[in-house]
């Protein structure tokens, strides 16, 4: 959600600290009348170069949801690394009960929806992690991968270390390995091929195949069974297709509301321990400026009401009538399953927010919400303290 900001600081900004430009002697002339201290001089930069590009940047990075499927092509991106890649995670999630024999390691925003889709499902199944917050700004955390975006899931495998993508398809793979344990990871993930194609803004961009699909040998099922996984994939497929597009727009409604969502970002990410206080305060304050004016990009790109509030509540209304219909607290029954996951997943990740406290007041969501939260307490393992 929040990748298209800083991908432009590292396009727009970084490159002029390198070029003898008349654009760089501006701020880095004797005679300038910018103040010369570097954390300044980084913040006027990003700030120009962010407002002035973020329109245009979030506006093309969000096409890739809108795909031409012009000569698509298989392509590899599973990479499986020999050895593991240096890191610092900020904590680990330890379940005493946990029996998957997986070791995993989680690169995310704390806030991003499908980050928190990821950690949704790790806790629903009570597995073991430990958690790397990636820098935003320089994605330092990350540079030992060819694929820049998150959450990227790190599994150890025979041979190795097992690279995993996309939210969708790691919750797939994961569920399929957890249902038969025969495969390897590195063996399951042939079973959901990368594929590239021209997305509709003319640039390259990839997609999963098969990933709302858990793949296993489970004998054939019935019509009743058949009938509950083609619903479990469809909300799956309606929460990354419709319900996480009506999120930007409503926390990032106002430019308050955007600096309010990017100090509770602070706060709950930890990112005060984490990044340096200059890095801070340009991922909060340039950062909620620029997602505020991409957010008006994508409320006419997804079709999202003027009464951006009216969005996500049809949205809410239209995922608890499921469940009502049902007669059950979950649409999984008396258990979630993978639609109930990835719905509280992608809502999680605006808990802090103003918009979220609306949406509970004017829907009947909530109580399913709290019934997950409580669910997941039951499942998930203790937080242990960041160590070196």
């Amino acid at each position: 959600m929040w990748r298209p900001t800083f991908t432009i600081l590292r396009k727009v900004v970084l490159p002029h600290y390198n070029e003898k430009s008349s654009f760089s002697k501006l701020f880095y002339s004797t005679k300038s009348r910018f103040p010369r201290s570097t954390a300044k001089l980084t913040l006027i930069s990003a700030s120009v170069g962010i407002l002035v590009g973020a329109g245009y940047g979030g506006y093309t990075h969000y096409k890739i949801n809108v795909k031409k499927p012009l000569k698509a092509t298989e392509v590899e991106e599973y990479v499986l690394l020999k050895e593991a890649p240096k890191y610092q995670a900020q904590y680990r999630v330890v379940n005493d009960s946990d029996n998957s024999n997986l070791e995993l390691v989680l690169f995310q925003y704390r806030t991003c929806p499908f980050c928190c889709k990821v950690r949704s499902y790790l806790d629903a199944r009570g597995i073991n992690y430990e958690v790397v917050e990636v820098d935003a700004v320089l994605r330092q955390a990350i540079r030992w991968s060819n694929y820049k975006k998150v959450p990227i899931l790190l599994a150890k495998v025979d041979g190795g270390y097992q690279q995993l993508l996309d939210s969708t398809a790691i919750i797939s793979m994961l569920e399929t390995y957890l249902r038969d344990k025969s495969y390897q990871l590195s063996d399951i993930v042939k079973f959901y091929p990368a594929t590239r194609f021209v997305n509709d803004s003319g640039k390259i961009a990839t997609d999963i195949t098969n990933k709302y699909f858990v793949m296993n040998n489970a004998p054939l099922l019935d019509e009743k069974q058949k009938a509950a996984e083609a619903e479990e994939r469809q909300w799956r497929q309606w929460a990354d297709q419709v319900l996480v597009h009506t999120l930007s727009p409503n926390v990032y409604r106002t430019v308050g509301e955007a600096l309010e969502t990017f100090k509770w970002f602070e706060e709950v990410g930890g990112w005060k321990q984490s990044f340096p206080a200059w890095e801070c305060a340009l991922m909060v304050y340039v950062g909620a400026a620029a997602m505020w004016i991409i957010s008006k990009r994508l409320k006419s790109r997804h079709n999202i009401k003027d009464d951006v509030r009216q969005s996500l509540y049809d949205a809410a209304n239209d995922w608890m009538k499921a469940i009502q219909k049902k007669g059950t607290p979950f649409l999984g029954g008396d258990k979630p399953n993978l639609a109930d996951i990835s719905v509280f997943g992608v809502l999680s990740s605006i808990e802090g927010c103003g918009a979220f406290e609306d949406l509970k007041t004017n829907t009947s969501i909530g109580q399913w919400f709290q019934a997950m939260k409580m669910n997941m307490k039951e499942t998930s393992g203790k937080h242990l303290a960041s160590y070196a």
